[in-house]
């Protein structure tokens, strides 16, 4: 028997909330008949293409996602209009299954009662750290023993653990606050050297001063780059799911942003279909928490895992959904020229930039100043039913664990599938219709996709007009008479 658990052992200090009992239900179906009323939207998509919306009456009845259960086991759902042979097209076996070892930088920050945050020592010696030393040390992070931290630095990706140790010293003013980072040109990666930065942050606050096992450590795992005049990434690599169809290791699935799916998904519950289209649009998604921070990293690699495509030639034309992790008041400038990326802070302050982001999430309420995107804040009847597939799928998945023993697969495949699936059932679809002698979005066509005719308009609208897709979209409008 296989022992499943709900949570990561990382995750404990985080309280899941329990569902909430005055949560309105769903307002019933209308089936009575309706008047009938047409109206035409005109969307510009691109200088020289522009989207009509026609709307028409229906029973507008919700879509169900095309995944499906057989018995007790879980179907894995497999992603329209790839090759099912190979997981992941375009990647070769050992892109998508090994990485190599690329740290650029490894460094220690450390707290000083009179300078603030600095770094304290780092190799190699001439790297470019400004700014790591606040991205390492979340502000805030004097109140908690310690944390881990994702973050980005320019073409680069962060990863740093956090500790407080207290001491007997008035001039530390009895606590001694250190993190040990590293950098690298993926993210992917960053996970196998948790637990060694876990030791060393601890060792650098037991013995400050004693660097030879980060010396070592650095020597034995600094990357070789591609020459490109001044030694540094021309892009910051993609989203790749390098652990899809492998059972993790327990390990693994502490460390891992992956592993943090099932929790992500159960800490937002239905939300999650809001943070889904939003992610789909490619908008500028920033979630605020207090530290601890770790856990609200793993949030900002979800909500990216949300809009995963797989189909070839979709997204090239809108702008890469990015990481950027933790950010704080250094990152404002940077953060200014962004036109999509998912970001988590512990500074109160942005929720007041609001010229630097489309969706603020504070805890499990997401909200937007934009008032175009409001609508979409508003779960309807397919969202409610997409979410329960997907609680269904999981709970069928851990039933065959446990009665089957079976660990071909796990909760994060699943979640990670899901999405990828539905997102290509979307375009799957827009993209025939676009495609065809007659490019018209019908009724049975947004159902089919899994969509609701009347509450996912405004979505579909913004998603052709994102995406620069021509159809003539015709949806359905209940109206009283």
């Amino acid at each position: 028997m296989v022992e499943q658990s709900d949570r990561a052992p990382l995750l404990d200090w985080e309280e899941i909330p329990p569902p909430d009992p005055n949560q309105a239900a769903p307002p019933p179906t209308n089936t009575s008949t309706s008047a009938t009323t047409t109206t035409t939207t005109t969307v510009t998509c691109s200088p020289t293409r522009s989207v009509t919306a026609v709307i028409a009456s229906g029973d507008g009845s919700p879509g169900r996602p095309r995944s499906e259960l057989t018995g007790h086991r879980w179907n894995r759902p497999e992603p329209v209009g790839t090759d099912r042979t190979i997981p992941f097209p375009g990647l070769s076996f050992s892109d998508q299954w090994e990485e190599k070892d690329q740290i650029v930088a490894v460094f220690v920050v450390t707290f000083d009662t009179r300078s603030g945050n600095m770094v304290e020592w780092c190799l190699p010696h001439d790297i470019n750290l400004d700014g790591v030393e606040f991205k390492s040390m979340a502000s805030g992070s004097h109140r908690i023993t310690s944390d881990f931290i994702y973050f980005r630095k320019g073409c680069y990706f962060g990863l740093a653990c956090f500790a407080n140790m207290p001491v007997e010293s008035e001039l530390e003013r009895g606590a001694r606050m250190k993190s040990v980072g590293i950098l690298s040109p993926s993210y992917t990666l960053l996970y196998r050297y948790m637990h060694f930065l876990e030791n060393q942050v601890r060792h650098q606050l037991q013995c400050p001063g004693q660097y030879s096992p980060l010396e070592a450590f650095y020597e034995d795992k600094k990357a070789v780059l591609p020459p490109a005049g001044n030694g540094l990434v021309n892009a910051c690599p993609t989203w790749s799911v390098t652990t899809i169809n492998r059972c993790m290791h327990p390990e693994m699935k502490i460390t891992h942003p992956a592993g943090c799916m099932s929790q992500f998904i159960q800490f937002f519950g239905e939300q999650i279909m809001v943070l889904w289209k939003f992610a789909l649009l490619r908008k500028r998604l920033l979630i605020f928490s207090p530290p601890p921070v770790g856990v609200v990293c793993y949030r900002v690699y979800c909500c990216c895992c949300l809009a995963n495509v797989s189909l070839p030639g979709i997204g090239v034309s809108v702008p890469e959904l990015r990481p950027f992790f933790y950010i704080n008041i250094a990152d404002i400038t940077a953060l200014e020229t962004e036109l999509s990326y998912v970001a988590c802070t512990t500074e109160k302050i942005f929720e007041e930039k609001k010229e630097l982001y489309d969706v603020y999430i504070d805890n499990q309420n997401v909200k937007t100043h934009r008032s175009h995107l409001q609508p979409l804040l508003r779960l309807n009847a397919a969202d409610k039913e997409k979410y329960r597939k997907l609680s269904e799928q999981r709970q069928m998945l851990l039933y065959s664990q446990e009665v089957d023993g079976d660990c071909t697969s796990n909760e994060e495949d699943l979640f990670i599938l899901f999405f990828m699936e539905l997102n290509n059932r979307i375009f799957q679809t827009l993209s025939e219709v676009a495609g065809s002698t007659d490019p018209t979005l019908t009724t049975e066509h947004v159902r089919a996709m899994g969509l609701d005719p009347q509450g996912d308009r405004s979505f579909l609208v913004h998603l052709l007009e994102v995406y620069g897709i021509d159809v003539t979209l015709v949806i359905d409008n209940l109206c009283c008479s």
